[in-house]
């Protein structure tokens, strides 16, 4: 069997972590978060920061997004990803939504929304490269705070990404989470895509 050399670094970097610390990382994260919850009360005090680049972002003051505007009163679809620029985020996650928008449109979707732990001025630059800006709306979750009270959090060190967020997606009707797609790994893109979720709704 053939293994490439990320995975062999990523598999040596595990086996030095010994038994415990092999199984917290490849154990599933359940998130508190769950059908039926609120996500506003579920991260009270927390905001996130469209994407944007420096210059707006000085210019509104590093504004930041109150949970309770994004989603009170609306439609929502959310997805979340390990991080920007990244495979699988780039060339299979973001995309599924981006090419379906349309159909989620139909189905009155307010709004489409991307979310990773970055800055948002990274968030920017990724959605303008993979002209996604104008279908999805990106947000940053700079310090992981966001995912953090959703219990969606994962220690990605052994890619060099730190503290990230799970791979997943939601359908978020007035702050209440209706749909909820948690994978199990974040290489995986089984159930968090925008084909699957779009059945859902």
């Amino acid at each position: 069997m053939l293994i490439n050399p990320m995975a062999s670094a990523m598999l040596k970097r595990t086996s030095m972590m010994g038994s415990k610390g092999l199984q917290e990382w490849c154990r599933r994260a359940y998130a508190s978060i769950a059908v039926g919850s609120d996500l506003v009360s579920a991260a009270p005090n927390v905001s996130l920061q469209k994407a944007r680049s420096w210059d707006e972002g000085v210019s509104s003051k590093f504004s930041t997004t109150p949970l309770k505007d994004i989603f009170k009163g609306k439609k929502v679809v959310i997805f979340g990803l390990p991080g920007a620029y990244t495979g699988v985020c780039s060339a299979q996650h973001v995309p599924s939504y981006k090419n379906n928008i349309d159909k989620f449109k139909a189905k009155g979707i307010d709004s489409v929304i991307c979310v990773a732990v970055n800055d948002p001025y990274v968030m920017n630059g990724w959605a303008e490269k993979l002209q996604a800006k104008e279908a999805i709306e990106f947000y940053g979750d700079f310090d992981g705070s966001f995912h953090k009270s959703l219990d969606l959090t994962i220690d990605l060190s052994a890619a060099l990404l730190g503290p990230r967020s799970h791979r997943w997606s939601a359908y978020v009707v007035d702050g209440q989470v209706k749909v909820l797609n948690v994978e199990e790994a974040p290489s995986e893109f089984k159930v968090s895509g925008g084909d699957l979720i779009l059945e859902q709704i």
